[in-house]
């Protein structure tokens, strides 16, 4: 199976003030954790590191910035500079970061992942998100945000202009030849002309193709919209559909989605969203979700305080007690507020009970664990999982040195890395 690492809060901060936090005060800001992440997933054989991101920091709830910023959830560096450090400290993993393509021009994105991609040696990939608080939309200039399908309507463009700026150099386009002098063949360098409904760019790009000739795309849609844009689009897909039979039809329906664009059904792998809570024993284990699951329950405001942002909408306003308010006009993460919602018939019902990184419960000793994720996988038919653990060193032990031997040891995870580029590895078997 593939595996990967989902970076939650991205270049951010992660348990703070708990016992395995480690020393977050010099942690803040700084690229250690981060490089400690990179290389202990390459030596364990994940396909990859996604850093989420988000350019807002949250005043929704109660009208004020003290959910955000309490416990540092909403606190978020740009990740991008992150990217060439990580990848200096490895050979093989893959890097992915968040960009928000609401926001970013296509020339720029287009330049800078390109330029990336030869930084890295082939490993990095884009994160395609459309973004979803008006908040974010407000700092780039706009009055509020862009209506949910027309965000993915853009999307496409906008994918559409990189690939285009990132093959306006063609692969045999440098010559680098020192006796006639030639760097370059400028009969193999275009311009792109293009002029869309929503975007214009002339290209050419002023650097030359990259290693993988364009970065891996990843993307994480649950409605409608995003799973079309999703599978005409991606290498690889986040999703967190709840239980084996949702995984599976989820994974059908993608795969469907992937022959209708023209593509192979293997031709972006799924991977399913888990936060595997382990022990020496099942016992222990088991004991330590325990506990996990009160402090959860007893969260209700972070719950709340997640929904406003992803909705725009200050939840602390209705009764958590009163059946649901109406949010059928809701523009921001319709997948995700549809799952939440899922979860009970009042506010303090879906607060208790959410849980927002797992696709299903994997609990148990790491044997247990990689016994059960071979199981689901034969199940669902594929792809594989992302961990959504906190990014502290004692859970990044514990997956890197005590699960993935476990899978390994049952033949269900990759002994090395048989290609030279992200996206190779990636797509292979």
């Amino acid at each position: 199976m593939h595996l990967g690492w989902f970076a939650t809060t991205g270049f951010g901060v992660y348990g703070w003030n708990q016992p395995w936090s480690g020393n977050q005060p010099q942690d803040l800001g700084r690229p250690g954790l981060f490089v400690d992440m990179a290389t202990t997933l390459e030596r364990a054989g994940f396909d990859y590191v996604m850093l989420e991101d988000s350019s807002v920091l949250p005043d929704v709830f109660r009208g004020t910035f003290e959910s955000s910023v309490a416990r540092g959830v909403q606190v978020r560096f740009d990740p991008l500079p992150l990217v060439p450090l990580m990848a200096a400290a490895t050979r093989h993993i893959g890097i992915i970061a968040t960009v928000a393509t609401t926001f970013y021009p296509p020339f720029l994105a287009a330049r800078l992942f390109q330029t990336l991609d030869h930084v890295t040696g082939g490993r990095v990939g884009i994160n395609l998100v459309t973004a979803s608080a008006d908040g974010a939309a407000q700092n780039y200039g706009l009055d509020k945000h862009v209506q949910h399908d027309l965000r993915y309507e853009m999307a496409d463009e906008w994918v559409e202009v990189c690939r285009k700026l990132w093959a306006s150099w063609e692969p045999d386009a440098l010559v680098l030849d020192p006796r006639s002098g030639v760097f370059a063949d400028h009969t193999k360098i275009h311009t792109v002309d293009h002029v869309g409904t929503h975007y214009r760019s002339r290209g050419p790009l002023n650097l030359p193709a990259g290693p993988q000739g364009g970065p891996v795309l990843c993307q994480a849609g649950a409605s409608p919209a995003g799973r079309a844009f999703g599978a005409k689009h991606a290498d690889t897909i986040i999703a967190a559909q709840t239980g084996v039979a949702a995984m599976r039809d989820y994974k059908l329906d993608i795969a469907k989605r992937l022959v209708d664009n023209g593509r192979g059904a293997d031709d972006a792998k799924v991977m399913f969203l888990v936060n595997p809570i382990l022990g020496d024993t099942d016992d222990e284990a088991l004991a330590r979700r325990d506990r996990l699951r009160e402090a959860q329950r007893s969260n209700v405001d972070g719950v709340l305080a997640a929904l406003s942002y992803f909705t725009s909408t200050d939840f602390s306003q209705f009764d958590v007690d009163a059946p649901l308010p109406d949010l059928s006009g809701n523009n921001g993460h319709q997948g995700t507020v549809a799952d939440m919602f899922r979860n009970g018939k009042t506010l303090r019902e879906i607060a208790t009970n959410h849980r927002t990184t797992e696709s299903v419960e994997l609990c148990g000793s790491p044997d247990t664990v990689a016994e059960r994720m071979g199981e689901i996988m034969e199940e669902v038919g594929g792809d594989g999982f992302l961990i959504a653990a906190p990014v502290t060193r004692k859970n990044l032990t514990e997956i890197g040195d005590g699960l993935a031997p476990a899978l390994r040891r049952r033949g269900l995870l990759r002994d090395r890395y048989p290609h030279g580029t992200f996206r190779e590895n990636l797509l292979s078997a």
